[in-house]
């Protein structure tokens, strides 16, 4: 078998890896990795074949093929999952480097990229690309530390307890932040207080190492958090800290602006619930000795992708997407702010929210109670089966029940509609980003 220090230096030769066989370059190192409906294993010999230096196998057959390290040959680890996250834990332990790990229910996505927007005014940053934050993606992630890298910013998802805990045993964080904590993924921790412990296996780590923990004062579930921990370094932020107040842009801007201290901050995100990952932004900033003016600047700048509180104006109608997740506490957060909008002729679309074991029917039918008292909303579509369960317990008025977004999507195909304010959220797994290309 391979040291590890014996791979590390291949690697190194190698310039790059990759799990996908589709994106081989030459020379890469390609990780042969299983899925749930996949084995990399059977890909390993096309990858050799396409140029790759070598191929990392769990399945002795193939070492059989071409022993040894050389030109083309594959290499039988044990485990090959675990042979990349010690690889991975290996070359993050080469650079000397803030490490600052981002966690919480929701709005991780959204403050990671608005962190990177801020410290990348200054420093030359790496971060996660889109959602890479679990047990393949946080190490594939710290791969692409290199070194001109002056801060690495590792987003960390969690849907079982412990896998915090091993996320940041592999990244090795210096700096760290819980965003918030929600009820999601209960099917995985079982309550919202194996929400908690989960994602402050972070606080954990860090309270250890002495690292910096960045929090909002003002979240009660984060202080109690915190309360628990004694000893934690902290640096605290919130909107009486940085004395926030929300502007109207104008009256039909449905984009969130806030002042904080003396400045106007004219953000391109959708919801008042943006807030706290812009004070984040703004805390961390401040902590790396970025200028304020930078900060504003880059914040600015920054637009939404991947259906993230993204507004889309199609030659039909206007599109509010936050369509990439969904749980309970981000549904209501949402529909709350997307009530207050300023827009006309309001749909909603939502599909189901999954992973929430036996609170789901519960948790489904709040949010078809919460609809039915909305009068402002003319049509309210839910997709999926969870909600159709929901649904047909209440019997709301208004409502049109899918069971998949594909038989919407057939429905607006042949009944396109115009000039709405359609706000659109779901499971990601639900896919009710396929909407964009009929409405």
């Amino acid at each position: 078998m391979i040291t590890l220090d014996e791979l590390y230096k291949l690697y190194k030769k190698c310039g790059s890896l990759t799990t996908d066989s589709r994106k081989i370059t030459p020379r890469t190192m390609f990780f042969a990795l299983k899925g749930e409906r996949f084995d990399g294993n059977d890909f390993a010999l096309e990858a050799l074949d396409q140029g790759a230096k070598c191929a990392i196998v769990d399945r002795a057959t193939l070492d059989a093929a071409s022993p040894g390290v050389g030109k083309g040959s594959c290499i039988l680890v044990e485990n090959v999952l675990a042979t990349l996250q010690k690889l991975a834990h290996y070359h993050r332990t080469h650079f000397d480097i803030p490490v600052l790990a981002i966690t919480g229910t929701n709005g991780k996505t959204t403050t990671k990229e608005l962190i990177d927007a801020v410290l990348s005014q200054k420093y030359r940053t790496m971060a996660t690309e889109g959602n890479l934050n679990n047990h393949i993606g946080v190490p594939l992630t710290l791969m692409n530390i290199n070194e001109k890298t002056e801060i690495a910013i590792v987003e960390m998802g969690a849907s079982a307890p412990g896998e915090i805990a091993s996320l940041v045993k592999i990244a090795e964080p210096t700096r760290g932040i819980v965003t918030n904590v929600g009820k999601a993924h209960l099917l995985g921790f079982g309550s919202f207080e194996g929400v908690k412990r989960t994602k402050g296996e972070l606080y954990d780590y860090l309270r250890q190492i002495g690292g910096t923990i960045f929090y909002n004062e003002e979240n009660e579930d984060l202080k109690g958090m915190l309360a628990s921990r004694p000893g934690v370094v902290t640096c605290k932020y919130g909107t009486t800290r940085y004395e926030v107040s929300l502007i109207g842009r104008d009256e039909d801007s449905p984009y969130l602006s806030l002042k904080v201290h003396d400045r106007i901050i004219d953000t391109n995100l959708i919801g008042t619930y943006n807030v706290d990952n812009v004070l984040a932004a703004i805390a961390i900033g401040e902590y790396f000795e970025v200028p304020f003016s930078d900060t504003c600047k880059a914040i600015e700048n920054y637009s939404p992708s991947n259906h993230r509180s993204q507004m889309l104006q199609t030659p039909y109608n206007t599109l509010i997407f936050d369509a990439y997740n969904a749980n309970p506490t981000s549904m209501r957060a949402s529909l709350d702010n997307f009530l207050q909008l300023p827009l006309e002729n309001k749909w909603v679309i939502l599909g189901d929210m999954l992973e929430l074991g036996e609170d789901s029917l519960e948790e489904h039918k709040k949010i078809v109670e919460l609809l039915q008292r909305q009068r402002s909303i003319e049509k309210i579509i839910l997709v999926g089966r969870e909600f159709a369960h929901a649904a047909r317990i209440i019997r709301p008025d208004r409502v049109q029940l899918f069971t998949t977004v594909e038989q919407l999507k057939d429905h607006f195909e042949k009944q396109r509609p115009e000039g709405f304010s359609i706000f659109i959220k779901g499971s990601n797994s639900i896919r009710l980003s396929l909407l964009e290309e009929v409405l």
